[in-house]
């Protein structure tokens, strides 16, 4: 019996809490209902606040546990927690002992895989790489399934992934936290701060993407950032195989001369590459390193040349007056606006959100070179003023910079077109999350894009 049946066979009659009705879990709901489990799923919202979900649930037979006490008395003979939930809650550490299993989709998934998993983890990037190595593979021949952190979850699919196929997972930190297995390519393509209000520290959060390698074998492969500091010191840790690149020769893939080489020879142009910014002839650079060697030259040539890049990652949305306007709402971090903001000459940014707990002082550069205006929405709208302020008195650049708090993306939306002129650039790129205001950032980006196209 393969493990698959074996799953198969234990799920069936079993009692299991499935901790947050989000998108990802209510395929696996599905699924545990298929295999015959008893389930009962548990979220913090109410059950009209669920809406849909709550009646679909309702409808498979699924026990419902709403509000502020969802994980009180958690019992069964398994739980699956969503990555948002540490593992260390109180209420999952007393279900432990009491001898309930904690799991994650993540986990049960790479269990039963039967397919090399290709994995990619990072503060910046990770979305954009991991969609460049599934479009590498599959134009190269390959049937691929993407999931994790991004695309549907893959455990209620397991049945159709063949053992010659290829999986592309993101991989966040959450996902990566309680990790005991790695995958046969993992990917680090660079590391800063960040959910430091999640995690207990930097520390902390660095030691969760360490996870991704931590479990391969030598024959697996990790490839990491020579142009970065904290991946290229992830060597030392690797049990398996090193690929790194960068813009050294030393690096098995590199960047030179408008060029970018791998495996001794030149692969590509960087002016091959459809999306704007060297963040993402890093990307490419990180993808090649992963999966250049299962695909052509001419394949990654060809997905370099059509790939337009990923939704609400430096979009644009729609040029009205001359004035062009750009969605970067995937920008959740201070270092993230300050590589989007290098794509450009001049920008008139809105920005803002909720605070992750990390330093917004190194953004204060960017903006005094970069910004034309400043129209701030959310929670951290005071500390970017701030952060452009103290380097203003610091150095004396950027003092002269408008700088407008909003109490609406309506509001931040309106004036900034009413300040743009034509030739100039709006941007938001928000250097940090959505959750004050949205459910994701995609939420916030629609909001944003709906916004100007009604200019």
């Amino acid at each position: 019996m393969d493990k698959l049946e074996e799953f198969k066979k234990y799920m069936h009659g079993k009692s299991v809490t499935v901790l947050g009705v989000g998108i990802s879990h209510l395929p696996l709901i599905r699924m545990l209902v298929r295999l015959g489990a008893g389930v009962t799923a548990a979220d913090k919202r109410s059950e009209e606040a669920l809406g849909a979900a709550a009646g679909e649930l309702r409808s498979l037979g699924v026990r419902l546990v709403t509000g502020e006490g969802y994980m009180d008395d958690l019992g069964g003979d398994l739980i699956f927690k969503t990555p948002g939930i540490r593992f260390d809650s109180p209420a999952l550490l007393a279900a432990q002992r009491r001898g309930i299993p904690v799991t994650t989709e993540m986990e049960v998934f790479f269990e039963l895989c039967p397919a090399p998993i290709v994995a990619v983890t990072g503060s910046d990037g990770k979305t954009t790489t991991t969609t460049l190595i599934y479009n590498i593979l599959t134009e190269g021949g390959y049937t691929c399934h993407l999931g994790g952190n991004i695309g549907k979850p893959l455990l209620p699919e397991i049945e159709s992934i063949k053992p010659e196929d290829a999986v592309v997972l993101e991989l966040s930190s959450f996902q990566l936290h309680t990790m005991k297995k790695s995958p046969h390519i993992a990917v680090i393509t660079n590391m800063s701060p960040n959910h430091l209000d999640w995690h207990k520290d930097y520390e902390e959060y660095k030691d969760a993407k360490r996870n991704i390698y931590l479990h391969q074998g030598p024959d697996d492969i990790t490839v990491l950032n020579a142009a970065n500091a904290e991946s290229i010191a992830c060597r030392e840790g690797v049990l398996g195989r090193v690929r790194t690149f960068g813009y050294g020769e030393d690096c098995d893939v590199y960047s030179s001369g408008g060029a970018i080489y791998a495996f001794g020879r030149e692969i590509m142009k960087t002016s091959d590459i459809k999306i704007p910014g060297e963040h993402n002839v890093q990307n490419y650079m990180a993808a090649i390193a992963a999966v250049g060697d299962m695909a052509s030259a001419e394949a990654i040539r060809k997905v370099a040349r059509e790939f337009g890049g990923v939704p609400h990652r430096i979009e644009l949305v729609r040029v009205k007056d001359g004035v062009s306007y750009y969605n970067s709402s995937i920008d959740s971090s201070p270092n993230r606006t300050i590589n989007t903001l290098k794509v450009f000459d001049k920008v008139i940014l809105i920005a803002g959100g909720k605070d992750k707990g990390i330093p917004y002082d190194d953004l204060g550069p960017s903006l005094a070179e970069k910004t034309k205006a400043l129209f701030l929405v959310g929670k951290t709208a005071g500390l970017i003023k701030d952060a452009l302020e103290n380097y203003a008195e610091k150095t004396g650049v950027g003092g002269d910079i408008p700088v407008k708090i909003c109490e609406s993306y309506e509001e931040a939306v309106r004036l900034a077109a009413d300040f743009a002129r034509e030739g100039d650039v709006v941007l938001m790129s928000n250097a940090s999350t959505s959750f004050d205001m949205f459910r994701n950032f995609e939420e916030r980006g629609n909001l944003f894009k709906d916004l100007v196209n009604k200019l």
